[in-house]
């Protein structure tokens, strides 16, 4: 039978060169008491030999991984491929691997990624939650597993966690203000789903904004969409049917907002002139397309996901414990599509 191959040792390596162990290591390691070398001459007979790090021990002599786990509904959407990016530069730069898990918007699904994460010893761990999410025991129970967890886009109502979001309050009041300057009284809002946090932001803020001009609150030019397409088609068939109709929507999301132009230019509503959508997100497809919404609130989903990052990488560098939680909110900014109106 041919002789097993094996994967070649530190001690292997020690014994070639006629050198100690420890010295072997600290010189994989760039170790500062290591001459340049020495170095030199354990490095290229580990590269020789085809040397890997036995991350198990490392593991169990740090207490470390160098990986964090990312938890968030969707790749697909390019707000959250953004936001990865933003992770990764900032993991990459401080030596720490990504491993990346969808929930599809599936609160099941999203424990049983949190789940096998712990189970393979991330260090941390980034999340943008499930719409299905209402309890988050999932989390506060890597607490005892020393795993640090922080939220971003879509975060617990929580006060003690650490959290990185676009301020959905902000944003929505410059939406609305734009749209009243331009004449607009009568405006619907095609929310998200009603247990998630930024919904019922965008609820409350849209009365507060109607209040303060003056304009009488119609609930009924608010309708809520599960995300799903059969969802949304049936809020904005709703909303369009209304007697009178808006002259004006805010989408949750550009996505949702595309869906609701599509069908009014089915039902030959003039854009911008007889309706009028603005939304969230500011993907940049949308300044490629024929009929964009007419304006839309740049979330800078690569600067929540750089800035979440970073607290996740200060929470696992430093271990004594605090009180104080990280609540970060990102102003956006109204980017403005269309012409006319």
């Amino acid at each position: 039978m041919a002789e097993e191959h094996k994967l070649p040792t530190i001690k292997e390596i020690a014994q070639r060169l006629n050198i100690s162990v420890s010295t072997v290591s600290r010189a994989l390691h760039d170790h500062p008491s290591i001459g340049l070398r020495t170095k030199m001459r354990v490095q290229q007979l580990a590269d020789e030999l085809g040397y890997e790090p036995n991350k198990i021990a490392i593991f169990f002599k740090q207490r470390k991984t160098y990986a964090i786990g990312v938890v968030l509904p969707s790749l697909i959407e390019e707000f959250f491929s953004k936001a990865i990016s933003g992770i990764e530069d900032v993991a990459r730069k401080n030596k720490y691997h990504v491993f990346i898990g969808q929930s599809h918007d599936d609160v099941e699904m999203e424990k049983e990624i949190i789940t096998a994460m712990k189970d393979q010893h991330v260090d941390g761990l980034i999340v943008s939650l499930s719409k299905q999410t209402k309890n988050y025991d999932h989390f506060m129970a890597l607490e005892k597993y020393n795993i640090p967890v922080v939220f971003f886009d879509r975060v617990p109502s929580l006060s003690n966690v650490h959290k990185v979001a676009f301020d959905m309050v902000n944003g929505t009041k410059q939406m609305l203000e734009f749209l009243i300057k331009k004449g607009h009284r009568r405006i619907g809002i095609l929310n998200g789903p009603e247990e998630m946090i930024s919904s019922k932001e965008r609820t409350e803020t849209y009365k507060q904004v109607m209040i303060k001009n003056r304009i009488k609150i119609d609930m009924s030019l608010v309708e809520s969409t599960d995300l799903s397409l059969e969802s949304t088609a049936t809020a904005v068939e709703k909303m369009l049917s209304l007697k009178p109709r808006p002259t004006a929507v805010v989408a949750i999301n550009d996505y949702v907002a595309l869906d609701g132009i599509r069908h009014a230019k089915k039902l030959n509503l003039e854009l911008n002139k007889d309706i009028t959508f603005v939304s969230y997100a500011n993907i940049p497809i949308t300044s490629f397309l024929q009929d964009p919404p007419f304006a839309s609130v740049e979330q800078y989903p690569y600067k929540q996901g750089s800035m979440a990052a970073e607290i996740l990488i200060e929470l696992m560098n430093n271990s004594s414990t605090s009180e104080s939680f990280h609540n970060i909110l990102i102003n956006g900014d109204l980017v403005i599509h269309a012409t006319g109106e």
